[in-house]
């Protein structure tokens, strides 16, 4: 599938929605955590175009970020923004009809980075995982280093049109145990945005760091909400 047939066809479909979520939010987490708690809801703008940044650390964070800030929760659509590996088969055609869309994350083509863009410039919720999609050796509760993209990518639609007002919302999730057995413990702890136009003054290199460092430093306090780790 080429990268214009893959975006066309990353719609959302309503009625799908309308079942899967429910069915995550009052069947299957509960079924299989023992207890999810959240906070700092009152962090997710109501609002404007925003990127959710979550940790990441197992294949339930998929489940837990629309379970924190799902559409059920703000009223807005979540698109997730993942690898080209995720968006195959059965998994794919479900990640394309819930808004997903897929990205080379070690090398993004101008397609993809201008759809991530025009989403953002009508104001909708993109979800990036800032410590990039490979889950081997992310086991453990300590953050890895952030890569630099999803900086980069909001200072770009950030300073395509004027006032935009991007927001970037850090998430940490923690589990009580790093494999995430059955009736595991979760915590979701969101933090304060950040506002990606307090860093356009700076070159873009510069700007694209800094705000690369900061999102870090925020995940890192985070983190320290979270649930202590076992085994």
């Amino acid at each position: 599938m080429n990268a214009k047939a893959n975006f066309a066809s990353s719609r959302l479909s309503p009625w799908l929605a309308s079942l899967v979520y429910p069915m995550g939010r009052y069947g299957l987490l509960p079924f299989y955590f023992r207890r999810i708690e959240v906070s700092g809801r009152e962090h997710l703008p109501a609002k404007g175009p925003v990127i959710l940044a979550p940790t990441h650390r197992s294949r339930w964070d998929a489940f837990m970020v629309p379970y924190a800030a799902g559409q059920d929760i703000t009223g807005r659509t979540l698109r997730f923004m993942v690898t080209a590996d995720e968006v195959r088969g059965l998994q794919g055609w479900f990640i394309r009809r819930l808004g997903g869309f897929s990205i080379n994350t070690n090398h993004p083509a101008i397609a993809s980075l201008r759809y991530s863009v025009e989403l953002l410039q009508n104001g909708e919720v993109l979800v990036i995982f800032p410590e990039g999609g490979d889950l081997r050796g992310n086991r453990s509760c300590k953050l890895n280093r952030l890569q630099p993209g999803l900086a980069r990518l909001a200072l770009q639609s950030e300073a395509s049109q004027a006032g935009l007002g991007i927001q970037i919302v850090p998430i940490n999730i923690s589990y009580s145990c790093p494999s995430v057995p059955w009736r595991s413990t979760v915590r979701v702890c969101i933090g304060a945005p950040l506002k990606v136009a307090d860093y356009s003054s700076q070159s873009s290199k510069l700007a694209a760091k800094q705000l690369t460092t900061d999102l870090e430093r925020t995940l890192q306090d985070l983190n320290a909400c979270g649930i202590e780790e076992k085994g």
